[in-house]
């Protein structure tokens, strides 16, 4: 798809905002951003919060401290004591991030949609046929994170992370305008997939971390990710992290998305729906 067709039909606003994140090097300034956002003199660290705050309106009043030592301290900033609920209810798994709901529901054969009339496949997405076979006629929950966001991940049931591939890619953003007009978005950018055994089934659940434009990285609690983005060759890693319900997983350096996917018989709870929103801890999916 050119990029004169992707544009074409576009709002005067969307226009604006696919050209400044999308028609950009997106690789380049992601690594700027990166290394503009660590730096900690106060002159710097001040100006760049207070645009953050202005444009993307976090909600800094649930952090964990009061100050931070730069624009990216805030960006990765962790919630005080008591700022989400964790839902304890036996077969409910919670969702991992704060989040707007986008496509969400069962995995018809092979197939996801990004959006309505973008199909993407299983295999695309997590380059490991096991995984397909697994997820065929699953179920799958699409969380975006915008850049106010609160930007860690957490495990949505009790049990432990057994393996996790990363595959390098690219940093399209992943707003609403580029979902509607990139193909495949979702299987284009960079991401890490972590298989999950959950205590309350034997089938193992997976999230994928997908990264986007300016996201300096997806960093797990439990394991180092490689820092390679120029091959397109995924890197398996094996590992078992135990975890609780609720426990942080990892974060983005910026906002992004989570995919969940579920095997077939999980069912979205009655919260779930298209264009909500939803905090980690908040019920996601019945466990069968």
């Amino acid at each position: 798809m050119t990029i004169r067709a992707v544009i074409t039909g576009l709002t005067e606003n969307e226009r604006l905002n696919f050209f400044l994140t999308n028609r950009i090097p997106r690789r380049t300034l992601t690594r700027f951003m990166g290394w503009f956002s660590k730096i900690e003199q106060p002159l710097i660290r001040d100006g760049s919060l207070a645009v953050f705050k202005l444009f993307c309106a976090p909600n800094l009043a649930e952090a964990k401290k009061p100050g931070f030592r730069s624009l990216h301290d805030c960006f990765i900033r962790e919630l005080r004591d008591g700022a989400r609920t964790i839902d304890r209810t036996g077969n409910v798994l919670v969702s991992p991030c704060d989040g707007i709901l986008g496509a969400t529901g069962p995995v018809r054969d092979n197939t996801l949609l990004q959006v309505k009339g973008s199909p993407y496949t299983l295999h695309e997405l997590v380059r490991a046929p096991e995984l397909v076979a697994h997820y065929r006629h699953g179920t799958y929950v699409t969380l975006r994170l915008t850049a106010g966001m609160y930007h860690r991940f957490h495990a949505p049931f009790d049990g432990r992370v057994e393996r996790v591939m990363h595959i390098p890619g690219d940093a399209w953003n992943v707003n609403p305008p580029a979902l509607k007009r990139i193909d495949r978005l979702y299987c284009r950018n960079e991401r890490a997939v972590l298989g999950l055994q959950l205590d309350c089934d034997q089938r193992p659940v997976t999230l994928i971390a997908v990264a986007a434009v300016l996201v300096a990285g997806i960093r797990l609690r439990f394991l180092d990710l490689p820092f390679e983005r120029n091959s397109d060759r995924p890197t398996l890693m094996p590992c078992t992290a135990r975890f609780q319900k609720g426990d942080e997983l990892g974060w983005f350096e910026h906002g992004s998305t989570i995919l969940v996917l579920a095997p077939p018989g999980y069912r979205l709870c009655d919260n779930v729906a298209d264009g909500g929103l939803i905090r980690m801890g908040q019920p996601l999916l019945l466990c069968p």
